[in-house]
């Protein structure tokens, strides 16, 4: 009987220790998979970096489109330099779900960054921004026009597009034409607790028509300093799938495994203990 009772107790003891060991692998587990879900961690680096001098500002690609309004105090002088309404229904860049009956016609920038304006004839708007175009315009239209016009700028076709692990994938149109990855995850709902925040890819066409594939850690902090944080008009942002959704698992089931095993040697310890007695 005494043998029995130290056999029952020696194996108590073992399998005590293995669910010990166990149970600190699953606080290491536990504590190691908490590390790769908040954003933007040792966020003190950037305020060590000195920011941009400037704000972003979008730059003009080929297959944009364009509206741009010349206005002046005399409505007469400005209409050979403004294209028609069309009656139907159309984007605009007040309203890019084009809800407008009579909107303003757009120009589509060709491969080679030109736009055909009005009387003033091709221009090379590829890679300038808003207000560069702008400036241009009213440059080339002092001839014609005594008084300083206004003209106005817009992107009509700023959209962006988030895929993956986000809890409302979709495209984006992007009415104020400037937006960072954060605002674009923000649009899609963040990202389920199954994307892994240090492989998101942001897909880039490049105004040659050459794809970049980039990958971007938002788990640290310096991602706000990289040139890739502001988005460009058509870019794709795809957030992996970790390993657990990519088995069909979730987190939530993985943590009852661990309980259930630890259930079950607890059960086993029990009886073996009860037998030997």
């Amino acid at each position: 009987m005494n043998n029995s009772f130290c056999i029952a107790a020696s194996m108590q003891k073992k399998v005590g220790g293995i669910l010990s060991c166990l149970f600190v692998l699953f606080l290491l587990a536990s504590c190691q998979s908490y590390k790769k879900v908040p954003y933007l961690q040792d966020s003190e680096v950037v305020g060590q970096v000195a920011q941009q001098e400037t704000l972003y500002d979008a730059r003009i690609m080929p297959k944009d489109q364009l509206t741009i309004m010349v206005s002046c105090t005399n409505p007469e002088l400005a209409a050979p330099f403004n294209l028609g309404a069309t009656g139907s229904a159309g984007m605009t860049a007040g309203n890019p779900q084009g809800t407008s009956q009579s909107s303003q016609q757009t120009y589509l920038v060709d491969n080679e960054g030109n736009i055909n304006f009005p009387v003033l004839g091709i221009l090379k708007v590829g890679g300038l921004t808003k207000k560069e175009v702008e400036q241009m315009i009213v440059e080339k239209l002092k001839p014609y026009i005594k008084e300083t016009p206004i003209v106005t700028a817009r992107m009509v076709n700023y959209k962006i597009s988030v895929l993956g692990e986000v809890a409302s994938p979709g495209t984006f149109t992007i009415s104020n034409e400037k937006v960072n990855l954060l605002e674009a995850l923000a649009m899609a709902g963040d990202m389920t607790i199954y994307g892994i925040r240090d492989n998101v890819k942001l897909i880039r066409e490049g105004a040659d028509g050459k794809q970049q594939i980039i990958t971007l850690d938002l788990n640290k902090a310096e991602t706000l300093l990289s040139p890739y944080y502001w988005l460009q008009q058509n870019d794709i942002i795809y957030v992996t799938p970790n390993k657990a959704k990519a088995r069909n698992s979730d987190i939530s089931n993985s943590t009852g495994l661990w309980f259930s095993a630890i259930s079950i040697l607890m059960s086993l310890t029990s009886l073996l203990v009860t037998i030997f007695r």
